[in-house]
């Protein structure tokens, strides 16, 4: 479930870095409130994923599908060119994001892990 709420933030960031991009200087009401919405629901939904994910996994998935997703849009809205070059290269984001979930989380305590045994026991 964490992955799921992880990739589902990640769509919030593209959404409010897309509003942010249209809001101009957050002088637009509308995707001014959209971008403060979706930033919110992407902020909540990274806090509560990295609880069960390592931050630098979580940050990664959630920074590179966020900016896949908003490159994505705006080629396919016409706002940025589509190239055969972006294309490969996003879907080398992609391939990095879906490698991130293959690697196995591993048995390494994290750092100050002894000295938090050692503090409760």
């Amino acid at each position: 479930m964490p992955w799921i709420i992880l990739l589902i933030s990640a769509v919030f960031e593209a959404v409010w870095a897309t509003a942010m991009g249209m809001s101009e200087g957050f002088t637009e009401p509308g995707p001014t409130a959209v971008f403060a919405v979706a930033l919110l629901a992407s902020m909540v939904g990274l806090g509560r994923a990295v609880k069960h994910i390592p931050i630098g996994t979580g940050y990664a998935v959630w920074v590179g599908v966020g900016a896949a997703l908003t490159v994505a849009y705006a080629m396919a809205t016409g706002a940025e060119p589509v190239s055969a070059a972006k294309i490969v290269f996003i879907g080398g984001i992609i391939l990095a994001v879906a490698g991130l979930k293959l690697v196995p989380a591993g048995s390494e305590p994290r750092p100050g892990a002894a000295a938090e045994q050692d503090a409760g026991a």
